[in-house]
């Protein structure tokens, strides 16, 4: 735990999670870890982080509607153009920060280079993998939350861990609004997509996944897969349930996206309730930001109030 309740602006935000990243990455040996900023105090602006993870993808929206890059950043990407970033245009490249500090003004950083490893994906049978230009980011870290303790609400509390398998092979990379690449690989391992009953999808999931664990091993990254992880949460939960009365879990999250009925939580049932203390949840900053003012103050236009107006 990173206490960092003590930084008032931006920029000591940044530093601070420049720092969070570094110590997490590990050179691949990832360590979990959270940073705590300042909570939410009456009169002040909240201290936020506008993106949802520390490190992400931007995603371009083109004339034709298309985009490149990760489409589940787009509507970010474009809040950071707004805000005066201009990236590359690839299909990686990385995000900046965009930090809220006291002043509840948002400024942007570009994570340095060399705090960000990536990893290439390869595949350990089909050598043609490398020809698809796909790599993903070693570090998971939620910034979107806010935590719930002892009364007091943390806006700003970055966490991060290590990846499951499927949440890159089939989510980040596989869904048809991410990267959509099933379709892709299935053509290049020579699968008939023009009918279900060839189960291509299936194949080229399975098949991607295996990729990215390949990949992150071979990277001397951390990684788990679905079925590990699975067990791992049904000993927590039967330990809860013997020592706390029950666990709470909400099952559509705990299933993984591919081979869910062959892992264990699949049978299980779950009751979904909170306890406090807990992450929840909260508005994406640049939805509930003052752009009006905004746009006014670096214009350097003013305007005078009537003393009526104000009553």
């Amino acid at each position: 735990v990173f206490d960092a309740r003590y930084v008032g602006t931006a920029q000591g935000m940044f530093e601070a999670i420049c720092n969070h990243i570094r110590y997490s990455t590990n050179k691949g040996n990832l360590r979990s870890a959270i940073t705590v900023f300042q909570p939410r105090m009456e009169g002040r602006g909240d201290f936020r982080i506008w993106n949802s993870q520390l490190i992400g993808y931007a995603g371009y929206r083109q004339p034709d509607g298309s985009i490149v890059g990760d489409p589940l950043n787009a509507e970010f990407t474009e809040v950071c153009q707004k805000l005066g970033w201009s990236g590359q245009g690839t299909r990686f490249d990385i995000l900046p920060l965009v930090l809220q500090g006291s002043d509840g003004e948002p400024k942007l950083f570009n994570i340095p280079s060399e705090l960000v490893l990536e990893v290439p994906i390869v595949h350990p049978e089909f050598d043609w993998f490398l020809d698809l230009g796909l790599k993903w980011y070693a570090l998971p870290a939620v910034t979107s939350m806010k935590f719930d303790c002892g009364g007091l609400e943390y806006t700003a509390v970055p966490f991060s861990g290590w990846y499951m398998v499927t949440e890159i092979g089939s989510r980040d990379l596989g869904d048809p609004h991410r990267y959509n690449q099933l379709e892709v690989i299935a053509t290049r391992m020579g699968l008939d997509t023009c009918t279900n009953i060839s189960l291509w999808k299936d194949k080229a999931s399975v098949e991607l996944n295996l990729a990215v664990l390949h990949s992150y091993q071979r990277c001397g990254v951390t990684i788990v897969d679905h079925h590990t992880a699975t067990e791992s949460f049904m000993k927590h939960h039967e330990n809860e349930t013997r020592i706390r009365g029950g666990c709470p879990g909400d099952w559509v999250w705990l299933i993984p996206p591919t081979s869910g009925s062959l892992c264990p939580v699949f049978h299980q049932e779950f009751l979904n309730y909170t306890l406090k203390p807990m992450y929840d949840y909260q508005e994406p900053a640049w939805k509930t930001y003052d752009w009006k003012k905004r746009s006014l103050h670096h214009n350097g236009v003013s305007r005078k109030f009537h003393f009526k107006e104000i009553a």
